[in-house]
């Protein structure tokens, strides 16, 4: 049984965190998940899992960030459900390690830096239309109009898109550099929504219609915290 694991504190199981495996989609029918110690060990540590059945047999995925993508996510995928999961990203996380002995008593533990990898996990059809706007970000003859008109979402990604190109024409002078620029910008977007993280959220109006939000004066004896 073949299973993929997140426990970022052991060296021998970073294998699995490689980066070039991170954008991999992995397709199957939901059969299975919920909390339990890693690979299901008495005397592992708590963790999470989820049980699909792909074309290669039943594959088993470990993580504590499974149940916040199944419960968070957009489709919210039930058990039956044809889903795909896919790494999407590291994030820095201080977690425990523990020693234990031969009855699974623990003994010695101590704080440890270590990378939790965040998952995406919906029903298929979801990464098929990211798939489908990451192509429509790319394409230099979409009609942005139509293209938000199509895909609502894509407003907030298109009105970024824009400020990079509004940035890149008062800043930078070399036309070969602005483009490299646009398209690295436009990459990075694309992927990102391929890849099925939450697209970036942009305000576009004041909340209050008609009105203008005062602007703060500032005491010149007092430091603007750093966040």
């Amino acid at each position: 049984m073949a299973a993929s694991y997140d426990r970022a504190d052991t060296g021998a199981r970073r294998r699995d965190l490689n980066p070039r495996r991170s954008g991999q989609l992995l397709i199957g029918r939901l059969k299975d998940h919920g909390a339990a110690n890693y690979q299901f060990r008495a005397k592992e540590d708590p963790s999470y899992f989820v049980k699909l059945l792909t074309s290669r047999g039943e594959r088993i995925l470990w993580g504590k960030d499974l149940r916040r993508a199944l419960t968070e996510g957009q489709t919210r995928p039930k058990v039956g459900d044809l889903i795909g999961a896919r790494r999407a990203a590291r994030e820095s996380v201080t977690v425990t390690a523990r020693e234990r002995d031969t009855e699974g008593r623990v003994i010695r533990q101590e704080e440890r830096y270590a990378h939790r990898t965040r998952w995406v996990v919906e029903k298929v059809g979801f990464f098929a239309e990211r798939a489908r706007m990451a192509r429509r970000l790319r394409d230099e003859q979409a009609d942005v109009r139509e293209s938000v008109r199509a895909h609502p979402e894509l407003k907030s990604t298109f009105l970024s898109v824009r400020a990079a190109e509004e940035f890149a024409a008062k800043r930078i002078a070399n036309p070969e550099d602005r483009e490299r620029f646009l398209e690295l910008v436009k990459g990075a977007m694309s992927a990102s929504i391929h890849k099925g993280e939450p697209l970036p959220s942009t305000s576009l109006r004041d909340p209050t219609p008609g009105r203008t939000a005062p602007a703060k004066t500032r005491d010149p004896k007092r430091e603007d915290p750093v966040r």
